[in-house]
C-alpha cells in the first residue's frame, strides 16, 4: 500500500521517532516535488548542505508527477480551509494523496481529524 508522506513526517521518521518506524523511506512513499523542495530547505537550515543533499537523494525517487488538476483542485481546497493556513505544499500533497488512493500521512495538528490523513506525533 502507497503512503503519502507529507514534509513533517519525512523528518520524523529520518530523524527516527518512534512513532514513525512502521514508516520506511522506500518504493512505497509517495512524495511531490513540492515536498523534496521543502525537505531540502529543512536540512539545509537545520543540518547543513551535506546533510542536505543526502536526504535529498534519498527522497528525490519517491516524487511522483502531478499534472494540472492536481495544482488547480489543490489551490481550491487551499482557499476553503484558508483559516487552517496549510502550505501549498500541504495542500497538493493531500490532494495527491487522494488522487493516488493513499493516506496522507502527517503530524501536522491542522489535518488531525480529516479523511483520508493518518496523523501521528
Amino acid at each position: 500500500m502507497v503512503v503519502f508522506l507529507d514534509t513533517y513526517a519525512i523528518v520524523e521518521i529520518d530523524t527516527d521517532n518512534p512513532s514513525y518506524r512502521k514508516y520506511v523511506l522506500d518504493s512505497d512513499v509517495a512524495i511531490t516535488i513540492f515536498n523534496l523542495s521543502e525537505i531540502y530547505f529543512v536540512y539545509l537550515r537545520k543540518f547543513g548542505e551535506k546533510e542536505a543533499d543526502e536526504i535529498y537523494n534519498i527522497v528525490k525517487i519517491m516524487v511522483v508527477p502531478i499534472d494540472d488538476d492536481i495544482i488547480k483542485e489543490a489551490m481550491k481546497f487551499k482557499i476553503a480551509h484558508q483559516k487552517k493556513r496549510y502550505s501549498m505544499a500541504d495542500c497538493i500533497g493531500y490532494i495527491t494523496a487522494l488522487k493516488l488512493s493513499a493516506k496522507f500521512v502527517t503530524g501536522d495538528y491542522a489535518f488531525k481529524g480529516m479523511e483520508n490523513v493518518e496523523f501521528v506525533r
